[in-house]
């Protein structure tokens, strides 16, 4: 199995070195992340810039780019052979409910969502060692189950992972994506010339975290296995809607 690995916290992070090491065995492994934090970018693709390409010591590749940019490159540019899965992480800190319209991380994974296998996006909810190194043994034991198993083209697994030791774990939860309440208000600063500026505010709180959600599955100690889709019709509104337009 060939195996891309990306992430949106930078080539440098220590998710995506665990990562690495933990999926030592299951496949060739090929690093090609951004060169800097890129946390928040969602699916964006850089249109206005050339984008440069660097090898490091260490064998990774990063680019000056976005999340999807690394996926996009290593895919129709970079690599003489397709892969077999995209898996994006380790991320430093949830991806839960709402978090996935915002998230690099998920975006990476999307941009892998014409691969053979389904993408992983993954990340580990907290900030220790211990939850990383969890992390990459969940996605070792995902990975080598996906190979006897067949979802719908074009599906990806949005996986958190709970901030426990392996042992630890409740198991694993098929789950739904929560909900958020609506994000605090920007916080307004002003440089040292007098001139406003904000800093974006962090997440709204849990709303929607009921059973059968990844926000119930992390604070019961379950691993959280959400699929997505990059479809994001409304497919039960369409006859409503043709109703209205008069179509």
């Amino acid at each position: 199995m060939r195996i891309l690995l990306s992430n949106d916290d930078g080539v440098a992070a220590f998710g995506l070195a665990t990562l690495f090491n933990s999926l030592e065995g299951t496949g060739e492994r090929i690093v090609i992340a951004p060169d800097r934090n890129s946390s928040g970018l969602s699916s964006s693709l850089t249109l206005g810039r050339p984008l440069r390409v660097t090898e490091h010591p260490n064998g990774f590749h990063s680019v000056d780019g976005t999340p999807a940019d690394c996926v996009h490159l290593a895919v129709n540019a970079l690599l003489d052979y397709e892969p077999d899965i995209v898996v994006s992480g380790i991320n430093h800190g949830a991806n839960l409910g709402d978090d996935v319209l915002y998230s690099g991380t998920v975006g990476a994974a999307l941009e892998g969502r014409f691969m053979s296998q389904p993408a992983i996006a993954v990340s580990a909810c907290g900030k220790g060692e211990q939850g990383f190194i969890t992390a990459g043994r969940v996605v070792r034991d995902l990975i080598l189950k996906l190979g006897q198993q067949s979802l719908p083209a074009g599906t990806i697994l949005n996986v958190n992972v709970p901030d426990l030791s392996y042992n630890e774990l409740q198991g694993v939860a098929v789950t739904r994506l929560g909900h958020r309440e609506r994000a605090e208000k920007p916080v307004k600063v002003f440089d040292p010339r007098g001139k406003p500026a904000y800093w974006i505010a962090p997440v709204g709180k849990e709303q929607d975290a009921g059973e059968g959600t990844d926000f119930h599955a992390i604070a019961e100690g379950y691993v959280s296995v959400t699929p997505l889709q990059y479809d994001q019709t409304h497919h039960a509104t369409l006859s409503q809607l043709s109703e209205w337009l008069g179509d």
